[in-house]
């Protein structure tokens, strides 16, 4: 099993980045997850199934697939009860942003498989024209620029024809870029490596676990598990970041349970826990600055994330041979405390409701080409004594909402 460079390099030269979903990762990997609002641990579709559940990888055949995810973010801030001259409405830019997809599977013998799957796994993308810190001398525009791509290669065991356990090394790329942050530079212990530093890159490396099997005619479940990484630091924002522009990735695990009612319909639901908390640059709130730990230190402010759960659930139905049509909804936790929102105007990963529909139409024996649409619901977090009295006090009010588009072709080899 070879992944051809030309593939990889496309990849990484897409524009691969998420907004925030499920805090700032994505709510599905894969068009026909994406269709069922992310539904996948128990509910393996296409040669991406590894990116939720590597043992998902035993049970989607021989196939190719690859497709893109067009995200239209909504976000924006207002400032009120500002003692600095801060009020005001400040709006988002109207970018629109794509995120590819890849992934390949292969049978190796009747109970072993291996596949390999490219794909965005999360990020965060702000820019703001008009700089929210201006009043406390912010200069330019301010904006953060996260991306991340994931290589995960991917091997799944059948011990029985229904049952099966996989692994897969997740490889992280993450790219960084910061601006208008200025006014931060007397709090960091870095001030040359704060803001307007261009874009500097990471890498790393971690694990992926999973079961899925048939507990009983028509039910299966599945359990996954994803490893904290901890890839190398930022070294150019490690006035940014805690411990010196360390941005580790979080471990997250997801259980789910799948039942065909009807041979035409299947209905599945998962549930996520997401540990941000335990990611330092993300969760260290923003009063750690008032208690002796500047910008870029060990304990330095972050954005005050906290843990959440998602829960997802789905349908598929087959109307005839040629079509599948599925739906799916997503409720998680909110991420954002309402204390916290004075810096998280530049990570607003607020939203907290997913709708999505989608659809396959097999054109021949082999080929078929998946569609979804997904809408973020708008979510808004009112701030409750967000901003520090060192900064004029009053409150930050964040919002975000997205319009998610994915399309896909498959081929069954």
């Amino acid at each position: 099993m070879r992944l051809r460079p030309s593939v990889l390099v496309a990849a990484l030269c897409l524009n691969s980045v998420a907004q925030a979903t499920n805090g700032y990762l994505q709510d599905g990997y894969g068009v026909k997850s994406q269709g069922v609002a992310g539904v996948g641990t128990a509910l393996p579709q296409d040669a991406l199934a590894a990116a939720t559940n590597p043992a998902g990888t035993a049970f989607v055949g021989n196939r190719f697939d690859v497709g893109i995810t067009l995200f239209a973010p909504d976000y924006g801030a207002d400032i009120v009860g500002n003692g600095a001259g801060a009020n005001g409405h400040y709006a988002g830019s109207s970018k629109k942003f794509l995120i590819p997809e890849f992934g390949y599977s292969h049978g190796l013998t009747d109970s072993l498989a291996a596949g390999i799957a490219v794909y965005g796994q999360g990020g965060m993308t702000t820019e703001y024209r008009q700089n929210p810190f201006a009043a406390f001398g912010g200069l330019g525009r301010a904006g953060v620029n996260l991306e991340q791509l994931f290589i995960t290669p991917s091997l799944s065991w059948k011990p029985t024809a229904t049952q099966a356990l996989g692994v897969a090394v997740n490889v992280a790329y993450q790219r960084f870029s910061a601006e208008g942050l200025n006014v931060f530079e007397s709090v960091s212990i870095a001030p040359a490596d704060l803001t307007n530093r261009g874009t500097d890159t990471s890498t790393g490396a971690g694990f992926k676990l999973g079961w899925t099997g048939e507990l009983y005619d028509g039910l299966s479940g599945g359990v996954a598990w994803t490893s904290k990484i901890h890839p190398s630091k930022f070294k150019d924002y490690g006035g940014l970041f805690a411990d010196g522009g360390s941005f580790d990735i979080p471990e997250n695990f997801s259980i789910g349970l799948s039942y065909k009612i009807v041979p035409q319909l299947t209905v599945a639901a998962d549930g996520q826990r997401i540990l941000y908390g335990a990611v330092s640059s993300i969760a260290n709130p923003l009063s750690n600055l008032f208690v002796g730990a500047p910008l870029g230190a060990t304990d330095g402010p972050g954005f005050g994330w906290r843990d959440i759960t998602v829960l997802k659930v789905g349908a598929l139905y087959d109307p005839n041979d040629a079509w599948t049509l599925r739906v799916g909804y997503s409720h998680t936790g909110q991420p954002v405390p309402q204390n916290q929102t004075f810096f998280n105007i530049l990570a607003p990963g607020v939203i907290s409701d997913h709708v999505a529909v989608g659809a396959t139409w097999r054109l021949t024996t082999r080929g078929e080409l998946s569609f979804a649409y997904t809408d973020a619901v708008k979510q808004t977090i009112r701030g409750s004594s967000s901003i520090p009295a060192n900064f004029g006090g009053g409150n930050a009010n964040v919002h975000l909402s997205e319009n998610i588009f994915g399309v896909a072709y498959g081929w069954k080899l």
